[in-house]
């Protein structure tokens, strides 16, 4: 495992047990993100670095029964937290590294990545792996919820022009990765970018 890894999964196992407690009012925006996806019944979906599964029921709602909804992260004890919540119930969760996914070619419709681009060892590999399981024309959605800025403040930090999450940055960065940025709002109560899976 790279030191990139290792020190990803350390962050998150030491802030795993209470990490849906440090932010618990965060429900309804992912929900609103996940409506933004333009899932629909039957589709499926992966949350990519899924943590503690938050996204989860957003999702499977999104997707009906019908739906596959799986969940992939790094950090084991982040998913043991999410079965501890009960989100197991929610889809399917896999212990793996979204820079060599478990999955086949454009086997999904979208992928959700909450607070993902940030902590992407190689991006434009990273994001090169998502865009190879998804169809063309498939969509992805990176979300946080605060935005840049609001994050920024929280950390006690600056944003920096290299922040690969604005918008200069993050589009070109997509475009090298299969992508097309589609659309893209960085507010104090929410960051979503979405893009499309070029053809």
């Amino acid at each position: 495992m790279s030191d990139d890894h290792t020190n990803v999964q350390a962050f998150f196992t030491a802030r795993a047990a209470d990490w849906d407690t440090r932010f618990p009012d965060d429900g309804p925006a992912y929900a609103a993100a996940v409506a933004e996806t333009g899932l629909r019944e039957g589709d499926r979906v992966l949350d990519a670095g899924c943590g503690t599964g938050r996204a989860l029921s957003a999702l499977r709602a999104a997707v009906g029964p019908s739906g596959v909804v799986v969940g992939v992260d790094l950090t084991p004890a982040m998913l043991d937290a999410a079965v501890r919540a009960g989100r197991d119930g929610q889809g399917h969760l896999l212990l793996a590294d979204v820079a060599a996914l478990p999955l086949r070619p454009a086997s999904l419709d979208v992928v959700f990545g909450a607070g993902l681009v940030s902590h992407l060892a190689r991006p434009a590999e990273n994001l090169r792996e998502l865009a190879r399981v998804v169809r063309p024309g498939g969509t992805l959605a990176l979300f946080h919820p605060i935005g840049r800025a609001a994050l920024a403040r929280r950390q006690g930090r600056q944003i920096t022009p290299g922040d690969l999450r604005a918008e200069a940055n993050l589009g070109p960065l997509l475009a090298t990765a299969g992508w097309t940025l589609t659309s893209y709002a960085d507010e104090d109560d929410r960051f979503l970018a979405l893009a499309v899976r070029e053809r």
